[in-house]
């Protein structure tokens, strides 16, 4: 089947891809640990939170969380603020650094790399990448639009 020889094409395209253009860490960039991620990613979504919160949300001894929360201080990827409502209280949050880190380790493809390689490619090609590119997170979008609803097609069964 037709189908069949695409989506080959493309499981096997996809890596080939991913593994000439993906973003890189440099030897001498800080690599932040999957603990310094989930910390930051978690603030980044909930908002300030205390060492005690977050010691609770990742089921942690708040001395193991307070030394987390002292490495990523030092690196000035998070911020000790003083709750204005209650002065006792310290509320950690993510610094303009941490959010930029959060953002690199979230980059897949090296954009420096990538434009050098569409440059090398005929303009026409180009807006045929987009266009696929786009054609396919679209479709992918509405079969997990369509499974959150329960509703199929029979192509999808």
């Amino acid at each position: 089947m037709y189908i069949n020889r695409l989506v080959e094409q493309v499981a096997m395209l996809y890596p080939a891809v991913y593994h000439r253009i993906h973003a890189r860490w440099q030897r001498d960039e800080y690599r932040p640990s999957s603990e310094s991620l989930a910390i930051l990613h978690y603030l980044n979504w909930s908002g300030p939170q205390t060492v005690t919160e977050l010691a609770t949300r990742f089921h942690r001894a708040q001395s193991a969380m307070s030394e987390a929360i002292d490495r990523l201080h030092r690196r000035a990827l998070i911020s000790r603020v003083s709750d204005g409502r209650d002065r006792r209280r310290t509320l950690i949050w993510v610094t303009e650094d941490g959010t930029a880190l959060l953002e690199r380790t979230e980059q897949v493809l090296d954009p420096g790399l990538l434009k050098r390689c569409m440059l090398e490619m005929p303009e026409a090609d180009r807006a045929q990448l987009i266009n696929g590119l786009k054609a396919l997170v679209a479709a992918a979008d509405e079969i997990s639009e369509r499974d959150d609803t329960g509703h199929r097609s029979k192509t999808d069964e």
